[in-house]
């Protein structure tokens, strides 16, 4: 401590810390500078303070320095222990700490000393040499050149000048921290983005008002996702839906086909919700209209099967209805691409007539408890939907094309084909005349088409598959419908009547006959679908008893009403299975995601190219040609 306290002619050379001896000289003139304390204060300041240096004089100035040195003596070091830190700077080694005097207070970090400055002439090189100079004075080593100083991140530079004490603190390494919410950010994954309504605006303007930041995308990124988009947006036209999906209901990709979305990863709840979900809600407000029948008919009677059960169904159809009516719009919001890739597929357009029968189906199955007569309006309602889809896809099977009948004919079709009766029945139920005779009129002219279309088989209808399934139980749900309608607009069950209804429970024993029809199936929600036919068959049958009363129709009446009613219970507990059990109820909906056209060999690709060995595709050829 005597060259602290200044007793000694011949100072030792003072102890440097290496956290400060590695500091860098600020080229910052002025910043967090502080004058070193006078020579006056300094002896009184010894005692107490080891840093301290006398003011140098203005003669040990002027003498020329000394001999540079790559670093300042040092008599003891100051190390900190080591912290469990991943960004602990590496050369650290465990030792005991060494304590320091710092300043007893901030008092002697005074305002900056303007001669010290001026006699530097206000250069930073100035100040350097003269910091060497006394340095070569006292006999200490100089400070090397910031430029030839240990970089290494995370250290705070500290420098002595004679003069000046500049303190400046080092960023520590390791990248900014993550903001709350960035992680969500960059981890979305944005294949879905082309089904989307909004094409992910919707999800980078809430993450904006989240103040998350913006995610940058390499070029690389950017060029996949622009193949993705292109080759997702464009919509697949029936021939891509035929080459590229087998089954019976065209929802099976084939070994040689790839998908748009991440076949490996479960998809949004939204994109795997198919409009075929709407087969529930045919499935169970049948059984409400079933019950309904049971209940109020004469040659069921024997059975005293009470009201109640009609109002129980009822409620759970209507509840049923508005759920999955309140998903599926979700999906029209959200993903509307998906829902337009629904409606060009050549079965599951069918479908959107689904919602509509199934209101009518609840008008028709109303409770005498809730209502025993229905307002005319509700009928115009519901068939307006109605006549616009059958303008759109009536208008295409005539009209050739594509999508021209004879090329998309399947037994989904009748659903499009049954809606014409339902509203005949439930029209001619509230006392219209006209209107239903006109949609009756309608159905008739199409069913007949399309009944001999599916009979014939044609090579070019793909559609119909060599195994047996239960789509083929859509053909008894026209005629039987129509043999109620009928009855309902002429008043008794009449000829024209007895002519549907026996041309249902033909086709009926033909699909029942057959052992291999119940085995090999694949559950699928489409299902619901098929069991309206059966209900529609039993309510008919009931109809017909009505008229001709025999213990042959009593019979018939019971057997079919019961094979309905457990099937639809044998379904509803399938469904239970695999939504809360196997929890596969709504797998990835792939018939959607197939790209817009097959991808070609590489063969084909090189004999595709030009003699410059570039190739140019038909949308560049149509944007020359457009230039």
């Amino acid at each position: 401590m005597e060259g602290a306290n200044g007793n000694s002619n011949s100072p030792a050379p003072r102890a440097v810390p290496p956290l400060l001896a590695d500091v860098e000289v600020s080229n910052l003139p002025g910043f967090d500078v502080t004058p070193a304390p006078s020579p006056r204060h300094q002896d009184a300041a010894a005692p107490t303070t080891p840093t301290a240096r006398p003011q140098p004089s203005p003669k040990k100035a002027s003498r020329p320095a000394g001999l540079p040195m790559d670093r300042v003596t040092r008599r003891s070091e100051v190390v900190l222990p080591p912290l469990e830190s991943p960004f602990q700077a590496p050369g650290y080694r465990t030792m005991q700490p060494v304590s320091i005097s710092l300043p007893a207070s901030p008092s002697g970090f005074g305002t900056p000393a303007i001669p010290a400055v001026a006699s530097a002439g206000g250069d930073p090189d100035g100040l350097r040499r003269q910091a060497m100079a006394n340095a070569a004075a006292r006999g200490e080593a100089q400070p090397s050149p910031p430029a030839a100083q240990d970089k290494q991140g995370g250290s705070v530079r500290f420098a002595h000048q004679p003069d000046k004490v500049v303190f400046r603190s080092q960023p520590i390494p390791g990248g900014q921290p993550a903001r709350p919410g960035s992680s969500r950010v960059m981890s979305r994954d944005k294949r879905y983005d082309s089904f989307k309504t909004f094409s992910g605006k919707l999800e980078r303007q809430l993450t904006h008002l989240a103040r998350a930041p913006e995610v940058h995308e390499d070029e690389e990124d950017g060029e996949d996702d622009a193949i993705t988009t292109s080759r997702s947006t464009s919509m697949p036209k029936v021939d891509r839906f035929f080459a590229a999906l087998e089954g019976p209901e065209l929802d099976q990709l084939k070994s040689s086909e790839e998908l748009v979305l991440p076949s490996d990863k479960k998809w949004p709840f939204l994109l795997r919700f198919p409009v075929s979900a709407f087969g529930m809600c045919l499935g169970v407000s049948s059984q409400a209209i079933l019950w309904k029948t049971i209940a109020t008919s004469a040659p069921t009677t024997f059975l005293h099967v009470g009201t109640r059960v009609n109002l129980v169904l009822w409620c759970i159809s209507v509840a049923l209805m508005c759920a999955i009516t309140a998903v599926y719009a979700l999906k029209v919001a959200f993903f509307f691409e998906a829902v337009r890739r629904e409606y060009y597929h050549p079965i599951r357009v069918n479908f959107f007539f689904a919602p509509w029968i199934a209101c009518l189906f609840l008008a028709i199955g109303v409770p005498p408890s809730v209502a025993t007569e229905l307002p005319r309006w509700l009928w115009y309602a519901l068939m307006a939907p109605v006549l616009v889809l059958e303008l759109k896809i009536y208008g295409q099977w005539m009209s050739g094309g594509q999508r021209r009948l004879s090329k998309v004919a399947n037994p989904s079709n009748h659903l499009s084909v049954v809606g014409n009766f339902v509203g005949a029945l439930l029209g001619a139920s509230m006392g219209l005349r006209e209107g239903p005779v006109f949609f009756f009129s309608v159905g008739l002219a199409h069913y007949s088409v399309l009944f001999v279309t599916l009979y014939q088989r044609l090579p070019t209808n793909e559609t119909l598959p060599k195994e047996l399934h239960p789509v083929f139980f859509l053909f008894v749900a026209a005629p039987s419908v129509a043999s109620m309608a009928w009855a309902r607009i002429t008043g008794e069950f009449g000829c024209g009547s007895r002519v549907a209804y026996f041309i249902a429970m033909f086709l009926y024993a033909s699909l029942a006959v057959r052992i291999n029809f119940f085995r090999g199936f694949r559950f699928s929600l489409a299902w619901w679908a098929y069991t309206f036919p059966m209900t529609g068959a039993a309510i008919a049958s009931i109809r017909y008893s009505t008229e001709v009363d025999n213990t042959f129709t009593k019979a018939l009446c019971v057997v079919l009403s019961a094979v309905a009613v457990l099937t639809v219970t044998a379904l509803f507990a399938t469904t239970l299975v695999h939504a809360f059990v196997l929890r596969n109820l709504f797998p990835n909906d792939i018939s959607i995601a197939i790209t817009e056209r097959k991808m070609k060999p590489i063969m084909e690709l090189h004999e595709s190219q030009g003699e410059d060995g570039s190739t140019k595709s038909s949308n560049d050829i149509e944007a020359g040609g457009a230039q």
